[in-house]
């Protein structure tokens, strides 16, 4: 047990939770959509807010949104930066930060809030939290308007 109270994530889960989060990058970017099952829990809340995209529930439902989006997808997604935390009730904590690029060139970088559980099938996300990076250092020391 760690001084949180919460059960420490051994190296192996932690390798197999890294990988977890990084395939979702390339599942999307290849189209592999009917593969999202291998990244997400079924009832998978997926929380696109403060992107605009409100809260997505279930994997079809965030199948049918990149779908929809379709040329407005990033072409490439890059997940760097992997901060696995430690379990609680089963449940393990992962941040992690992203960037992504445009058909145009553009890039844009958000923050992976995921909780992560063991399921039958191995490791899956069961809440995703996207934010939007808009201002250096979340607005800390951004002149008074």
């Amino acid at each position: 047990m760690s001084a949180r109270g919460g059960a420490a994530v051994s190296v192996e889960e932690r390798l197999d939770i890294t990988d977890l989060v990084s395939m979702h990058g390339h599942l999307v970017d290849d189209g592999e959509l009917g593969r999202l099952e291998e990244l997400f829990t079924p009832d998978v809340v997926y929380d696109v807010s403060d992107l605009g995209g409100g809260r997505l529930l279930g994997v079809a439902a965030v199948r049918e949104a990149a779908l929809a989006l379709g040329a407005g997808n990033p072409i490439a997604h890059h997940v760097t930066n992997v901060v696995v935390g430690e379990s609680a009730d089963g449940r393990v904590r992962v941040r992690s930060k992203g960037l992504g690029v445009m058909a145009d060139g553009s890039c844009g970088s958000v923050s992976y809030d995921d909780t992560v559980v063991r399921t039958p099938e191995g490791w899956r996300i069961c809440h995703r939290r996207v934010s939007a990076r808009r201002v250096p250092l979340k607005g800390l020391g951004a002149p008074a308007s």
